[in-house]
């Protein structure tokens, strides 16, 4: 596996072993620290829970949501209450000082596709919070990645506990996300996989092991080549995945070779996170496959994908490589139909509907490959369809990576849902505005965090105008 995924990987079990202490097996009271802050700590029907309460509590409680992490890795350093680890967050230590309640679950089971048990943990501690700590005047839903999408769910469906949502990176469709990672594999398997190995299965797989390394070998062989890296251009163009992997360092010029290399990386995550081994985990919740290319025509979606130019160029530049017969091979391989049943499980348990009845702020980076910043696009045309635009406002800042956001970003980000929620109209949200606030704070509120290497760097704000392309597989 590639340099940013093992690293990923590698750090978030170093972490995880040197920061995290031992769960909870009880719901217990915490310890008072030197500040007067009270932590607490437990587990509620099975899920492991983290509650920070401040001196002066001013009523409102912040309640996370955190991301997919795959099956084995969990997230390092423990219940995150905020979108960077515990042990570096300036947002929780922020929050806190200014009088706001924090809490967090870890679900049951912590790692992989746990959304059904995610809306039901998430309710048990809030009413554990009502009854040890005392009912908030206000809560506020937050959460990044895969937790946005929880976030969201939670309020649509309880909108009497929640007065406003705030996330970050924001994977607003899961099942479309994992519709593009099959389609992307499938793309994989079909036009870089050798023939001997092409037995290996995407889905439902018997042996998920050997398909997770057969498809990251071939991904590794295909960058080595000219022909490889034109067909990877083509295979991350029907995802939009973007050739910026890394928080820290500028996005390489679309087109180049740097630029495919970063979209293999991407690919290779996909891997990690939705290919074989990680979809027993969630073919297991749901009851068999909810994925599905049936009725795909792959030269079609790369008509609309943003990336066409870039692959046609990438094409035409490569001899031995030919788009059309590729394309062709594409629509003549056997398609992979989706479960009904596990399928309903997905609309039932993982799908926002977009109907908000509260003020919804919103926060990702442009060149975000994880969860392509169209799960924003999608997500407000669903609450134009259902619900009322004018509580929904989408902030993006220009960087790459998943989730890269510095403290002071994420706070200008809070700050604004609660003057809304205060004000009843929201501030001033132009790039300029945004900009300056986040700069009032000091340089450790600047660090931006790197999912690749685990690193963090001090960075600049750089909130911007920015419009995402269209989602090329949503679920609605």
């Amino acid at each position: 596996m590639r340099r940013g995924l093992r690293g990923l990987a590698i750090a978030g079990l170093l972490i995880a072993l040197l920061v995290s202490g031992s769960p909870a097996n009880a719901v217990a009271p915490g310890v008072a620290v030197a500040t007067g802050r009270h932590t607490y700590t437990g587990t509620i029907d099975g899920a492991d829970f983290r509650v920070e309460t401040p001196q002066r509590w001013n009523g409102t409680l912040v309640l996370f949501s955190h991301g997919n992490w795959p099956v084995g890795f969990p997230p390092p350093g423990g219940i995150w209450l905020a979108n960077r680890p515990p042990d570096r967050s300036g947002t929780e230590a922020w929050l806190l000082d200014n009088g706001y309640a924090l809490a967090a679950s870890n679900f049951k089971g912590v790692t992989g596709f746990a959304m059904k048990d995610a809306l039901q943990d998430q309710i048990a501690l809030l009413d554990w919070f009502e009854v040890n700590i005392g009912r908030p005047r206000r809560t506020v839903a937050t959460g990044h990645s895969n937790g946005a999408a929880i976030s969201a769910l939670l309020a649509e469906r309880n909108p009497h506990r929640f007065a406003g949502v705030a996330t970050a990176c924001g994977e607003f469709d899961p099942p479309g996300t994992l519709n593009t990672a099959l389609d992307m594999l499938f793309a994989v398997k079909a036009l870089l996989v050798p023939a001997d190995q092409q037995d290996i299965e995407l889905v439902r797989a018997r042996e998920p092991d050997r398909g997770n390394e057969v498809l990251s070998n071939a991904i590794r062989d295909a960058v080595t080549t000219p022909q490889g890296r034109a067909r990877i251009a083509l295979i991350a163009a029907l995802g939009n995945i973007p050739g910026a992997f890394s928080a820290h360092e500028p996005a390489p010029r679309p087109g180049t070779e740097d630029w495919v290399r970063r979209q293999a990386d991407w690919i290779m995550a996909y891997i990690f996170f939705g290919g074989p081994k990680e979809r027993a985990d969630l073919e297991r919740r749901a009851g068999g496959n909810s994925s599905f290319n049936t009725g795909i025509d792959y030269r079609r979606l790369l008509s609309r994908s943003s990336q066409t130019e870039l692959v046609r160029r990438a094409y035409k530049a490569t001899p031995g490589v030919d788009l059309n017969a590729d394309l062709h091979r594409l629509n003549a391989t056997p398609r992979i139909a989706a479960d009904p049943a596990a399928l309903a499980y997905m609309y039932q348990f993982a799908l926002p509907t977009g109907r908000i009845s509260m003020p919804f702020i919103t926060l990702h980076t442009e060149q975000d490959g994880g969860a392509v910043a169209e799960h924003e696009r999608w997500y407000a045309g669903q609450v134009r369809q259902h619900g009322d635009p004018a509580n929904l406002r989408q902030l993006y800042v220009d960087r790459g990576m998943h989730c890269a956001f510095s403290d002071a970003e994420e706070l200008v980000t809070l700050r604004a849902l609660f003057d809304r929620l205060d004000t009843g109209r929201w501030p001033n949200l132009s790039p300029h505005r945004l900009n300056a606030a986040a700069g009032e704070f000091t340089d450790p509120y600047h660090q931006v965090l790197d999912f690749g290497t685990f690193q963090d760097k001090l960075m600049r704000p750089a909130f911007t105008n920015f419009t995402p392309a269209r989602f090329l597989r949503p679920s609605r």
